[in-house]
């Protein structure tokens, strides 16, 4: 019997935590797959089922499957970051051409009218909302907040830490090209 892929990743991610960073983007099929793939792989199981089972039963095969993760790793880093420089590039030529990227706008300014529309919420109407309502409409603000946060990491690239790991990422494919 088989189970979901995301169900299945999630369950996989209970022997090496670092899989749930992996899990994320556009790119989640093809990663998730991958991740399902390399525990098959590692247990010799027909599924992702059979495939859990034997790692939470075996903890030489876990092992063996968290250093094929950290592995991988790598290879999925430079899927990820491929796919962002893939979009930097097809917003750079949207620009370039004249055109403006119009669906981005439009993400950018709904993520901007969705956070001021929930804190002038929780301004104005403070003392009618019962707790749990504000505790709701915080936690669509701070989505909303977090949608504007990515959009500026994209746009301006992201934090100090993230390239100097872009950069080590970069250097180890220049050592092996």
């Amino acid at each position: 019997m088989t189970m979901p892929i995301l169900q299945a990743v999630l369950a996989l991610a209970q022997f090496v935590p670092a899989v749930s960073k992996l899990i994320g983007g556009s790119k989640i099929d093809a990663i998730s797959k991958k991740i399902i793939d390399i525990a098959k792989a590692v247990t010799n199981a027909q599924n992702e089922t059979d495939a859990v089972e034997k790692l939470k039963a075996d903890k030489q095969l876990m092992t063996i499957f968290q250093k094929a993760l950290i592995d991988s790793e790598r290879e999925i880093e430079l899927a990820l970051i491929k796919d962002k420089e893939n979009a930097r590039t097809r917003d750079i030529a949207i620009i370039n051409s004249g055109k403006r990227n119009k669906r981005a706008d439009i993400m950018v300014i709904a993520a901007a009218v969705g956070l001021i529309v929930c804190l002038l919420c929780l301004i104005f109407y403070q003392n009618d909302l019962p707790g749990e309502a504000v505790g709701i409409i915080s936690t669509i603000a701070g989505i909303f907040g977090s949608c504007l946060k990515d959009a500026y990491n994209f746009e301006f690239g992201s934090s100090r830490g993230s390239k100097e790991k872009d950069f080590t990422v970069a250097s180890i494919i220049n050592k092996n090209s």
